[in-house]
């Protein structure tokens, strides 16, 4: 069967399916507005986890790298692998990318903070989104990056793919001002480039009512948890960094006991935080705090609508990721933040809230705690700040699906 020429056909670019809530988050406010403002568009997912986000989406979705090698430990053996394998397949994929975008109207690079190096190497997502890039403008279609999140970027080769990418596009937007500042910093022109704010302001408000339907009864402080170990990303070697934080982590829930209130943890990613939930568990159990009584409460989110009816039961909220926080204050919840990047204290800054954050790397119990029974007093004054930024932020993202969907 041919394909009907007046359906537009659009693709999503992004770490979707892999576990991280915060990015699902993004994915589904993407769809929705895209069902908005395009309703008979063919969407295809091109993510990390395909099978998990055609299942649960009803979309199509493909892989970012089509047959990925299974790692190796051997140097010289990598190399070798990389010169006599690793090319032909290289080659493969592109061919196999070219295809499955042939036809494509539109690729858009959705949101979360692919453009920093939080985690991500040169040779991983940063050559696949300018590899993507590449091909998008090789088929004819339209590249878009919409409210995505850059910076900081350490690594040279990184910074290259990231340019360059970027200068293929037809559309930038970036979901705050460091992003934008930060990559006129590293030398991309980006004066001409708009700044909206992160997608997940733009989730159907149904979603947002339905959960607050759900809220609880007084005392409960939600606890944001994250696998942490440095701001270079994931890396064994900074077992150091990990353990001071747990150990903080630790402290916090204590002082929560102590003073009769009710700890929820939350988490941002249900396959990378599960170590940080046995291990601050552990911790606990070893200061004899005993799990089961209620006054701590653990049942780990699977997905981010999850994640919200969570959010709903707390009074405030206590957390690192980025959009444990965002969802937290989309719910009218007052925020400290435990900031990981500067992403987080953007975020916090934008809401009247910087006052209220601190660095992971130093975190201050007694600040906190302090910080806590502030919000709780003066939580009417802040709901109603929350409330109308939040309430902007939607506006404003309404007009940039308007401006990149007319045309479509």
């Amino acid at each position: 069967m041919s394909r009907d020429p007046t359906r537009r056909k659009i693709a999503l670019f992004g770490v979707f399916g892999a576990g991280n809530l915060g990015n699902e988050c993004t994915l589904h406010a993407m769809l929705y507005n895209l069902r908005r403002y395009v309703p008979n568009a063919e969407v295809l997912c091109i993510c990390s986890g395909p099978e998990n986000t055609a299942s649960s989406l009803n979309i199509s979705a493909f892989p970012i790298r089509e047959s990925p090698l299974p790692p190796i430990n051997n140097a010289i053996l990598r190399v070798l692998r990389r010169i006599f394998i690793g090319v032909p397949v290289e080659l493969y994929r592109w061919f196999r990318a070219i295809i499955r975008l042939a036809g494509t109207d539109m690729l858009i690079m959705t949101g979360t903070g692919m453009l920093g190096d939080f985690g991500i190497s040169p040779f991983g997502l940063h050559y696949d989104i300018l590899k993507w890039s590449i091909i998008a403008k090789l088929c004819r279609c339209k590249l878009l990056f919409v409210s995505v999140g850059a910076g900081p970027i350490r690594r040279p080769l990184s910074r290259f793919f990231v340019k360059a990418a970027l200068a293929l596009a037809n559309y930038r937007s970036y979901r705050d001002d460091f992003s934008k500042n930060y990559l006129q910093c590293i030398g991309f022109d980006a004066k001409n480039d708009r700044v909206y704010p992160d997608l997940a302001f733009s989730l159907p408000e149904e979603i947002i009512r339905r959960s607050q339907d759900r809220e609880g009864h007084g005392g409960v402080i939600g606890v944001g948890l994250m696998t942490y170990y440095g701001r270079q990303g994931a890396s064994e070697d900074d077992g150091a960094v990990y353990r001071a934080y747990v150990a903080k982590l630790a402290c916090f829930v204590a002082w929560l006991l102590e003073h009769k209130y009710t700890a929820r943890f939350l988490i941002g990613d249900f396959v990378w935080d599960q170590r940080v939930r046995q291990d601050l568990k552990a911790l606990l159990e070893d200061r004899k705090l005993k799990f089961g009584d209620g006054k701590i409460i653990d049942v780990p989110a699977r997905s981010f609508e999850e994640v919200l009816s969570q959010l709903a039961a707390t009074d405030v909220v206590v957390a690192s990721r980025f959009h444990n926080i965002l969802l937290a204050l989309m719910l009218n919840k007052p925020v400290v933040s435990v900031s990981p990047h500067e992403k987080v204290d953007s975020l916090m800054s934008a809401v009247g809230l910087s006052e209220f954050c601190h660095n992971i790397e130093h975190i201050e119990i007694d600040r906190l705690a302090e910080q806590v029974a502030v919000l709780e007093g003066d939580s009417d004054n802040i709901r109603l700040r929350i409330e109308q930024t939040t309430e902007e932020n939607r506006t404003a993202l309404d007009a940039q699906f308007d401006q990149i969907f007319k045309c479509v």
